[in-house]
């Protein structure tokens, strides 16, 4: 399943639809400018939310947090030791499970991984359209709001972070 994202609308305050392959809206990325902390919410086509993503106002580290209808579902961070590549941890509410996030975030060229096994991948490669990047989610048990939300996160952390250096 792949999801396409016009890349130069995201930005912090910005809304902007994610399509499907075939250039239908599935997803609206609501970002909330007014707000003290970074704040998204991933909307259906019908403007319902799917998914709450803020940022963690008391950490150490940059920290955003995923919540499904007020339940916290996922915590998203850069890993601590991660000096030639993007590398970010996501802790998933169980606190069993954690994916991984590596590659080339700002390059918009990485992968989410659970134990060593794909399920999306975010690139730039083989899309003819500019400033546009795709959302493959390859597993089909893979929860598509919730890999399309880690992948706001993580591109949000990593050009946060690239602002502030």
């Amino acid at each position: 399943m792949r999801f396409l994202v016009r890349d130069r609308l995201l930005a912090f305050g910005d809304d902007y639809w994610i399509e499907d392959d075939h250039g239908n809206r599935v997803y609206l990325v609501d970002g909330k400018a007014i707000r003290l902390r970074d704040t998204f919410e991933l909307k259906d086509t019908q403007g319902r939310v799917l998914i709450d993503i803020h940022q963690k106002m008391l950490a150490l580290r940059d920290t955003m947090v995923i919540e499904r209808e007020g339940e916290p579902l996922a915590t998203v961070r850069r890993k601590r030791l991660s000096l030639l590549r993007n590398h970010y941890r996501v802790a998933l509410a169980d606190g069993r499970t954690e994916l991984d996030v590596s590659g080339r975030v700002l390059d918009r060229e990485f992968a989410v991984e659970y134990d060593g096994e794909l399920l999306a991948v975010v690139s730039r490669r083989r899309l003819h359209v500019r400033e546009t990047y795709g959302v493959d989610v390859v597993r089909d048990d893979a929860d598509p709001a919730l890999l399309i939300a880690v992948t706001v996160c993580v591109i949000h952390l990593a050009e946060k972070e690239r602002d502030d250096d």
